[in-house]
Order: structure tokens, then C-alpha cells, then sequence
């Protein structure tokens, strides 16, 4: 269920009792007056104008003026309704569009009820031009403030903080206490710095009924803060972090804001890896409180069958549970019969979700009794590190930032994972639980490859292979003879051997056709796996750090040409049978405006 959508939806249905104009989905490019004119117009000729819906257009300063006047008229709006609205547009731009439309309701005395600038690629830069509005009387009376997949960055919530608790402050001063009900910030590459600047003003605010914070790279030094920030708004009824990472001492301290949050209805950790102890921590604080629960999702979060029984058993004094996933953990077929049946027994057992991925518990890297161990040095991330200044994308709404091929190199990572390796290829970034066995080791990890390989070889070197060694693979067999070595693995190993081979065979692309043609065949391997197994967005994710074009917390160090990889990738990309659609829009979005 996407919070995100839940949002819009809702929304959308109130609009029905409102009068406003919608320009929505248009796909118009707005650059002067005279492109408006049609939105003005409209704005002129209605009398009462609750809401401007402008979703799905392309707005310049010009024409954000033009619209600014018109809507200096309007003391009775409540709903800007501005996503995906800067498409292609340059930086310098965007700001200066905001600046001219807040000032407006500001002139024209509105109180702002809703304001949606999700899918915009704000960053810090526009929030420049954001921030000073989100001081202003108009915003006293702000309820909604949506900026999903908004690029933020660390800055751009640091800022958004600062705005918020001045808001909160001036709004109060004017006799106006501010009631800010909704946020929904999924999406912005918040990491830890943002999410600890936001908690300030969560824990400001006191109102907030609903915070989305899904996909945000926030570890446990985040994941503490907003916890704190989350006991100082007891009328929480949506929680959502989804796809960020917990892991079981983050799984703690959210387990300790559940008895503070007694009208909670949705609690969303999926995809948070929080493992077997942290779904005790869920499963114990859950058991005795939240009898409001209407949604719970936990899945792919590296649980075992035991930890599975102890949710379901949390579920018990759930009256009103419509909506449970524990999908995609490591119950195995058992444990997950076992889980059914034990549901079957309570009076919402109709709740329960399908079960589309089922891992066997052999598939998890760590026994349980490793785990804390694991976790004692899982968060050494240094936020007093200098953090990078958001580089937005001037030609399109992408939010996510690109590294800097020109940044200082990452440090090694020193954790020992399947592969053995010096670098231990990256793997921390990929699965924390991908930790070493003695029987699914890579014999060759660590072996100097002669100028004539096997394929075992290339498949398992820790580092780049030349041009002569990939000649002297078999010539008319290599994608055969590669996919072999990596069938021989399973789980984790098999996707990371996988996507390390190809790595190797695009690290030689713009030299070799033959390695380029390999390298075509190998990504969409890779990602008919991904499909598969139902872990599109996890290896998506982790190729796109692979190829530096998402930052990410955890240091690492890659020997590969990652402009080779890149080109391969955009070859690979041309294929009519790559992946899906999702998948090859968004490597296209990160591709956009990057060197070959």
C-alpha cells in the first residue's frame, strides 16, 4: 500500500466539494504570460478558486508571475497543488517560479490548507525558494505539506527544519497556533543528518498525525532521533519508513514509541532489515497496545519463522487489522504454513497477505544468535563528515543526487562478507546480512589470475580482469561458461557473483564489442533475476551505487571503469526485452546528464 497514493487519493475525493482549476496532466510547457494566459484566465473569470491544480506541467518564472497575479485575487485559497510541475527546468529557475507564487497568497491574504510539491526537484536550492514562504502568514494555517521524491538531501531537510520551527513559532505569535497534520517526505536521500534535523521540528510541532518518511537512507543514528521525535506526537495514526535501514537496535527504539502513538493505524517498516530481533522488539511492544491497527507491514526484513509466530501473535488484540505483510522473509515453507495456520486462528486472519516470495531460513547468512554481534558495528557513519552540496539535474525532475566521479575516493570497507576479498566487494552496501560461511566461500577470491583465465577465474578474481584475459575465454561460449560458474551459487551469492561478472565484462565494453555484447546479455541476466525473486528495487539501488550515481552511506572503494560500466548499461537499456519499464526509467533518469 503506498502511503504516498493513499495521500493524493484522499485528497482528490475532497477536491469534489471544492471549486478551483485544474490544469492537471496537460503536459504544457509554460515559459512566458502569454503561455498562461489560458491558467489566468481561468483564475479571472471564477469567482471562487479553493484550489489550482497545475500537475503534470512545466512552469518558468515568467509564467509563475503571470499566475502569481491572478492569484493575488483569491484570499479564499487553501490548495496548491503544484507537483511534477518543474520538469527540465534549470535550477536558477526553480526558486524564483516558487518565490513569485508564494508571494502572491501572501498578498492575497489566503490560508493555505494543503501544499503538494512532490515529484519537483527542489534540493537545497529550491528550497531557497520555498523557505521564506514556509514563514509567511499564508502558511499559518498549513495542514498538508506533501514533498515526496523531492530530492531534499541532508541540507534540503536541515532547511525545511529550520522553516517549520519558525513557522510553528510565528504562527503562534500571531494568535494562529499551527496544526500541521501530514508530511510526507518518502524519497528525498535524507540520510542521517536530515532525519535528525526533522526530528527537531517533529518533536516542535506536536501535531503531526501522519509522517511518511519512506526510502530516505536513514540509519540508526536517524532512526534514534525521529524515534524520540515521534513520543512527542500522540495523535500519530500513519507511520510509515519503509526501505529504510533499522536493523534490530533501530527496530528497538521504534518498538519503544508504540505505547506513546495509541491511535496509530498504520505501521510500515518493510524492507527496514530488521531481522529475527528486531521483529521480537515489534512483537512485544505490539502485543499489549495499538488495538487501533488498521495496517501492518514487515515484510522482507530478514525475519525468521520464530520471530514470524511472535508478529502473529502480537496481532491477536487487533480488532480492527484489515492489512498484514510479512512477505519476502525467511520463514521457509514451514514456518510460513506454520504462520498461516496460527492466523487462521484469530478473528482477523483474513488480514494476513498473500505469500509471494518464500525463503527458506538456510537462505539467511546470519544465525540469530549472530545478529547482535553484527550490530555492534553496524553505524559507524560519521555525520560531522562534511556532507556533499545537492547537485540537482537541470533538465529534468529527477530528485536523486549524482556522485561526483571527481570526489575523493571512498574508504575501504573492512567487514568480511561471502566473497572474501580485500574490498569485500561492496557487499555491506548490498545486505548486512551477507556474512561469511566457510562452505560458500569463493576458493579463487583472492588468487592472482594468470594472463589466461578459466572462467572460474573471472568470475571470481576481486578485480577488474584485462582485455587479454577475457580473450582467452572460450570464444564462441563465454555468456554459456560465465552463467555456469554463477548458477553453482545461490541467494545473495549468486546475485552479487552475478552482478560482478557483469561489471567485469562492461568494465572492457568501449575496447572490446565482444565484452560489450557480454556485458548487454549479463545486466539483463541480472535483472531477470531481480524480477524474479521480487527484488527490483534492492538491486536497482545497489547497481546504481556500483555505478556512482546514487550516493549512499556506507564507504566503499570500485576498481571498475564506471564510465565503461555506464555504456553498457545504456546499450543494454536499448534492448526492447530489458527488465521492465519501471526498471529502464529509472536508470534513465540517472543517466540523464552524466558522461558516457
Amino acid at each position: 500500500m503506498s502511503m504516498s497514493n493513499f495521500n493524493f487519493a484522499s485528497m482528490a475525493a475532497q477536491l469534489g466539494q471544492e471549486q478551483g482549476v485544474s490544469f492537471q496532466d496537460k503536459a504544457l510547457t509554460w515559459d512566458t504570460a502569454a503561455d498562461v494566459q489560458d491558467v489566468v484566465d481561468a483564475l479571472n473569470k471564477q469567482t471562487t478558486v479553493h484550489y489550482l491544480n497545475l500537475d503534470g506541467n512545466t512552469l518558468g518564472v515568467e509564467a509563475a508571475k503571470a499566475i502569481g497575479e491572478a492569484l493575488k485575487r483569491h484570499p479564499e485559497f487553501r490548495k496548491a497543488l503544484w507537483k511534477n510541475l518543474f520538469t527540465r527546468r534549470l535550477k536558477s529557475e526553480i526558486p524564483e517560479a516558487l518565490k513569485h507564487l508564494g508571494a502572491a497568497l501572501n498578498v492575497a491574504g489566503a490560508k493555505l490548507t494543503v501544499l503538494d510539491l512532490s515529484d519537483n526537484a527542489l534540493g537545497p536550492n529550491g528550497m531557497r525558494g520555498l523557505e521564506e514562504f514556509l514563514r509567511s502568514p499564508a502558511c499559518y494555517s498549513l495542514q498538508e505539506l506533501l514533498l515526496y521524491n523531492c530530492g531534499l538531501g541532508p541540507e534540503g531537510g536541515s532547511m525545511l527544519s529550520k522553516a517549520l520551527i519558525d513557522l510553528h513559532a510565528n504562527a503562534k505569535k500571531a494568535g494562529s497556533p499551527l496544526q500541521l497534520r501530514v508530511f510526507v517526505g518518502g524519497r528525498n536521500r535524507l540520510e542521517n543528518a536530515g532525519a535528525k534535523s526533522l526530528a527537531k521540528a517533529f518533536s516542535t510541532l506536536k501535531t503531526f498525525e501522519e509522517i511518511v518518511l519512506l526510502q530516505n537512507s536513514i540509519y540508526f543514528d536517524g532512526v534514534e532521533a525521529l524515534a524520540e521525535s515521534f513520543k512527542e506526537n500522540p495523535h500519530l495514526r500513519v507511520l510509515n519508513m519503509n526501505d529504510n535501514t533499522l536493523r534490530s537496535n533501530g527496530a528497538e527504539k521504534i518498538a519503544e514509541v508504540l505505547p506513546f502513538v495509541p491511535l496509530l493505524r498504520e505501521f510500515n517498516f518493510g524492507d527496514c532489515l530488521i531481522r529475527t530481533n528486531g521483529a521480537y522488539h515489534f512483537g512485544e511492544a505490539l502485543e499489549n497496545s495499538n488495538d487501533q491497527l488498521e495496517v501492518v507491514d514487515l515484510g522482507f526484513n530478514e525475519i525468521n519463522s520464530d520471530g514470524g509466530m511472535v508478529l502473529v501473535n502480537a496481532m491477536r488484540n487487533k480488532p480492527k487489522l484489515r492489512f498484514l505483510s510479512l512477505d519476502g522473509n525467511y520463514f521457509g515453507h514451514e514456518g510460513v504454513d506454520q504462520i498461516i495456520k496460527e492466523m487462521a486462528k484469530l478473528p482477523n486472519a483474513a488480514a494476513l497477505q498473500p505469500f509471494e516470495e518464500i525463503l527458506s531460513e538456510d537462505e539467511d547468512e546470519e544465525a540469530s544468535g549472530e545478529e547482535d554481534e553484527a550490530e555492534g558495528q553496524e553505524d559507524d557513519y560519521d555525520d560531522d563528515d562534511e556532507e556533499e552540496e545537492y547537485d540537482q539535474h537541470e533538465h529534468a525532475n529527477d530528485t536523486t543526487e549524482e556522485a561526483d566521479e571527481d570526489d575523493e575516493e571512498y574508504g575501504t570497507l573492512a567487514e568480511e562478507t561471502a566473497y572474501v576479498t580485500t574490498n569485500a566487494y561492496t557487499t555491506k552496501l548490498f545486505n548486512d546480512s551477507v556474512n561469511s560461511k566457510a562452505g560458500d566461500t569463493f576458493a579463487v577470491a583472492n588468487k592472482t589470475i594468470s594472463q589466461k583465465c578459466t572462467p572460474e577465474e573471472f568470475c571470481l578474481s576481486q578485480t577488474p580482469c584485462s582485455q587479454q584475459q577475457f580473450e582467452s575465454l572460450d570464444p564462441d561460449n563465454k555468456l554459456q561458461a560465465l552463467q555456469f560458474i554463477v548458477n553453482q551459487f545461490t541467494g545473495d551469492n549468486h546475485l552479487l557473483l552475478l552482478v560482478f561478472t557483469t561489471l567485469k565484462c562492461a568494465h572492457l565494453s568501449q575496447s572490446s564489442k565482444a565484452a560489450l555484447d557480454l556485458a548487454v546479455s549479463l545486466y539483463q541476466a541480472t535483472f531477470d533475476y531481480a524480477l524474479k525473486t521480487k527484488q527490483e528495487t534492492r538491486v536497482l539501488n545497489y547497481v546504481l551505487m556500483q555505478l556512482r550515481l546514487l550516493r549512499c552511506e556506507e564507504p566503499f572503494t570500485s576498481d571498475y571503469d564506471v564510465k565503461s560500466c555506464r555504456f553498457a548499461l545504456r546499450e543494454a537499456l536499448k534492448q526492447p526485452k530489458f527488465a521492465n519499464d519501471n526498471i529502464k526509467n529509472s536508470f534513465k533518469t540517472f543517466l540523464d546528464g552524466v558522461d558516457v
